[in-house]
Parts: structure tokens; C-alpha cells; sequence
């Protein structure tokens, strides 16, 4: 069993977190797909793409307690068939996270810190940011910035939304777990959303409801 967690929220919300140790068909004979689903995964050329298509069907069932159906709409904004579940998905490297609600939007995003992010921050990190100088935590907050701007994207349904110029995070100062507020401003929304963070190992998680 590859569940880190399973956790049940004050925000109404419910984590999980599944590390990738089984290989295709491990993760195959956990679950009762639909044909359509099959041949989904079958299409994709990339074995890792398939190992996290079926980490996040195994980590829903595991975290529900029922066989449920994953589907998309024209956005590939993520719904749970036949129930009445928000969901947002985010998998990097070996581990996959899902954050659930019945009662709220909600958005999430993990990041393995694998490269130098401060290469790419001048693309979402905006003049009212501010970034820690400490070497040691300048790159740990970046991807905490990174992370927080895609859960935001997610829970806002992709409109409309520049993760610079439409996403502000307010400053504050990074540790291994803790909250953030983040802002969203653009032509549909003038918003803020509280959000948390956590470091497991290497990875950074962020998520929001709202």
C-alpha cells in the first residue's frame, strides 16, 4: 500500500497522497475501469504517464471507499462522475495528490524541487512578491510561490488567468508547513483565497478552497 495520506480537513476538505512504488499492472488490478477508460491509458506512449493516471484513480477509491469515475470537460478541468466531489489533481515525479470537497471549489499542486526554478521566476513572480535572499530557502520559496499560483489556476477554472500579472502572493516567510494568501484579479474575480503549504521530503504541496 503507497498511501502517505488521507486526511480529513477543517476546511471541509479531504488530502491524499500516494507514492508510485507498483509498476502498470500492480496498479491495473486495483481497479474495476470501463472499457473507455482502458483504452485511455492504453493510449498513452509514455509508461510514466500511465502510472499516474492509474495513482490517481487508486488514490480516489482509496480515499472514498468506492469505485468512482474520473471525467473532463473542455478545459480538462478534472469531476468525479456520479458524485458530488470537487476534485483537483497534481502529480510530480513519484508522488500523486488529490484534494477533495463536496462543499467547495478546490485547487492544489505539488512540485519536486529538481531544477533551478530561479531561472524561470521572472515568468510568475511579479514586482509585488518578495522572495526570501537566504540561500537556503530562496529556491523552496519560489516553488512555494509556483505552486500556490497553479492551485489558484485550478480553482479558478483556468480563466482568464496569467500567473503573473493576474496572481498575487502576499508575503510571508517560508517554513515546513504553513498558510499563505494569495490573490486572484482579473476580469472575472477580485479575490483571496487562504491557502496552505507543506514540505514532504523534496516536494512542496500547496491547496485552497474556497
Amino acid at each position: 500500500m503507497a498511501l502517505i495520506l488521507n486526511e480529513h480537513l477543517e476546511s471541509e476538505c479531504q488530502l491524499g497522497i500516494w507514492e508510485i512504488q507498483e509498476d502498470y499492472d500492480n496498479l491495473l488490478n486495483r481497479l474495476a475501469l470501463l472499457p473507455e477508460e482502458i483504452k485511455v491509458v492504453e493510449n498513452f506512449r509514455n509508461y510514466d504517464r500511465k502510472l499516474e493516471w492509474l495513482s490517481v484513480r487508486v488514490l480516489l477509491n482509496a480515499m472514498t471507499q468506492k469505485e468512482l469515475t474520473i471525467t473532463y470537460n473542455g478545459n480538462r478541468k478534472p469531476y468525479v462522475q456520479g458524485d458530488r466531489y470537487n476534485i483537483s489533481i497534481s502529480h510530480s515525479k513519484d508522488l500523486t495528490a488529490i484534494l477533495l470537497s463536496r462543499k467547495k471549489r478546490v485547487g492544489i499542486d505539488m512540485e519536486y524541487m529538481s531544477h533551478r526554478i530561479s531561472r524561470i521566476a521572472h515568468r510568475f513572480i511579479n514586482s509585488d512578491e518578495i522572495i526570501s535572499e537566504e540561500p537556503d530557502l530562496s529556491t523552496f520559496h519560489m516553488y512555494i510561490h509556483w505552486c500556490a499560483k497553479e492551485a489558484l489556476y485550478k480553482i479558478c477554472d483556468k480563466q482568464d488567468i496569467q500567473l503573473k500579472e493576474n496572481i498575487t502572493i502576499e508575503p510571508f516567510y517560508p517554513k515546513q508547513q504553513g498558510t499563505l494568501t494569495g490573490w486572484v484579479r482579473n476580469r472575472f474575480r477580485n479575490d483571496h483565497f487562504m491557502m496552505e503549504y507543506i514540505k514532504i521530503d523534496n516536494y512542496v504541496v500547496v491547496w485552497s478552497s474556497k
